[in-house]
């Protein structure tokens, strides 16, 4: 029987905690009495998350697979494999760390029968360290300021997607993609709701405060263009603001006549403007970064084995098409 849900699962050096997410998942799925199928992506793990991968395939094989990465690709790019294999209807995915409770599955699968063709999630009561919390929310802030992506928690990975969403997003190549905001791009009736959360089941956070920046940055580079408009329109506020300084020099010294104090003052400009230069290279080499791997066309991620079905080669690796 075709699976009505398909639910997507990165896993990466969760082998600690992935007893207990079978032990809940597929209860919870069995639960809501509709046919589901689960795909579970291990991106890389190198602790023994593979083997128990194989078990629990073996243990439900009508009902999960499992897709193994060659290296570590990413979170989100472990999700576009996974998407590459969906077969449902309605796609849901969850972490594997247990912090998205998987009996919270049947909300979201309930949202979007409402009619909802991508479902956010909002942590009611988040659990966790305090700065996690704190540098989210001023990443958020920032991330609402220069993009037009709107998410209140784009930390929680609890997420559902229609399947045009999900075939439209397999359709992207993108070298660094996040799902949900290409989602939200993508969706005419986008919702949120709230939801549980717990601790981790084991093992620690592979989300450290760099790579939440890293993260946020790519969103700013990937889908707005208001960091290049923001240094351009920095540089003709400091290039006018220098000009009427030079006039001021200028005069002062026809008036007064040549002096040497002010030196350091002038070093001082000197120096903030050099960063300013140093600022807007950064800013414009990051967007020549991504053309640079966007036109190499490398294969963003590898597949080396999948558990659960026959492996087509033309699928073992996903390639960017070339425009």
């Amino acid at each position: 029987m075709k699976p009505l849900i398909s639910v997507v699962i990165p896993v990466f050096n969760e082998s600690a905690g992935l007893a207990v997410l079978f032990a809940r998942l597929f209860p919870a799925l069995d639960a809501l009495r509709k046919p589901y199928e689960v795909i579970l992506v291990d991106d890389g793990s190198n602790d023994n998350s593979v083997a128990l991968l194989r078990e629990a395939v073996a243990q439900h094989p009508d009902r999960a697979r499992a897709v193994v990465l060659a290296q570590n690709a990413g979170q989100h790019l472990a999700l576009l494999a996974g998407f590459e294999r969906v077969r449902g209807s309605l796609i849901v995915t969850l972490d594997a760390d247990l912090q998205n409770p998987p009996e919270e599955i049947g909300a979201v699968v309930a949202a979007l029968e409402a009619g909802a063709d991508y479902v956010g999630t909002i942590r009611a009561v988040r659990q966790g360290s305090w700065w996690r919390g704190v540098a989210s929310r001023f990443l958020n802030n920032v991330r609402e300021r220069t993009t037009r992506i709107r998410m209140t928690d784009q930390g929680c990975m609890l997420r559902g997607y229609g399947r045009h969403i999900v075939d439209a997003i397999n359709r992207c190549h993108e070298v660094s993609p996040f799902i949900p905001a290409l989602a939200f791009t993508f969706a005419r009736q986008p919702t949120e709701i709230v939801v549980r959360h717990e601790e981790r089941a084991a093992g620690d956070s592979k989300y450290s405060f760099l790579r939440l920046i890293r993260l946020n940055f790519d969103l700013m580079t990937g889908y707005s263009r208001l960091p290049l408009q923001i240094f351009s329109w920095s540089g003709i506020t400091i290039a006018g603001a220098s000009l009427l300084f030079v006039l001021y020099l200028a005069a002062r010294r026809l008036v007064v006549g040549p002096e040497a104090d002010g030196l350091f003052t002038l070093f001082g400009i000197a120096f903030f403007l050099l960063g300013c230069v140093l600022l807007g290279l950064g800013i414009i080499g990051e967007y020549v970064g991504r053309i640079f791997e966007q036109v190499r066309s490398r294969p963003r991620y590898v597949v080396a084995e999948v558990i659960g079905e026959t492996v087509d080669a033309s699928v073992t690796s996903n390639v960017r098409a070339a425009s």
